[in-house]
């Protein structure tokens, strides 16, 4: 019994002289994802162009909901016009014919109101699902050929969080943060912006 405690203690002794030894060996890198996804150029080139899409879909919903609102002040007024108690039958009758017709109008404006709000937003998210993947694909190209440049063996991503809200990394030298370098490489070709001349 007491041999097998000392075989037991002799093995966990070893252990503990070997792990650092171990962990000296080991390269591990940080990274700030969110950072790196929100500097790169073709980030905020997406952003821009959705931003302009959302735009013209916002302007044509509202042109959209502009002749609702009209269809419906015009079956208000004939409304009005059939309560005249001047206004003959014949009139009263042309004036009920015309206001079904621009009830059914105002109904299909409705229901193009309401599909084109659902189709625009489902397509618009579909588009922002596309072009982000695009983007982390072309970002994780570059952070896998550091990593392999480098050779880590384990590389964090400080701005990821646990599921208790809690940062992944709780903490990290600055020297282990290559997040410049990736940013660094992947606006290397971002397009120049040509200054503004003042007339």
């Amino acid at each position: 019994m007491i041999r097998n405690t000392l075989r037991i203690a002799i093995l966990a002794a070893s252990v503990c002289a070997f792990a650092p030894l171990a962990q000296a060996q080991m390269k591990v890198g940080i990274i700030d994802m969110n950072r790196v996804f929100t500097e790169f150029y073709k980030t905020k080139d997406a952003e821009q162009k959705l931003n302009e899409q959302r735009a013209a879909a916002k302007k044509e919903f509202d042109e959209r909901v502009e002749s609702l609102k009209t269809r419906m002040e015009e079956i208000n007024k004939i409304n009005a016009e059939i309560e005249k108690p001047e206004l003959s039958d014949d009139a009263k009758e042309a004036k009920l014919k015309d206001r079904e017709e621009k009830v059914n109008e105002a109904r299909n404006l409705d229901r193009e109101v309401n599909e084109f709000k659902g189709t625009r937003e489902r397509q618009l998210q579909e588009q922002f699902v596309r072009m982000r993947k695009d983007i982390i694909d072309d970002i994780m190209k570059i952070v896998n050929k550091q990593v392999s440049d480098s050779g880590y063996d384990l590389v964090l991503d400080k701005s990821g969080l646990s599921i208790g809200q809690i940062p992944v990394v709780v903490y990290s030298r600055e020297d282990m943060d290559f997040s410049n370098k990736i940013i660094e490489v992947l606006n290397a070709d971002a397009p120049k912006v040509k200054p503004t001349t003042a007339e």
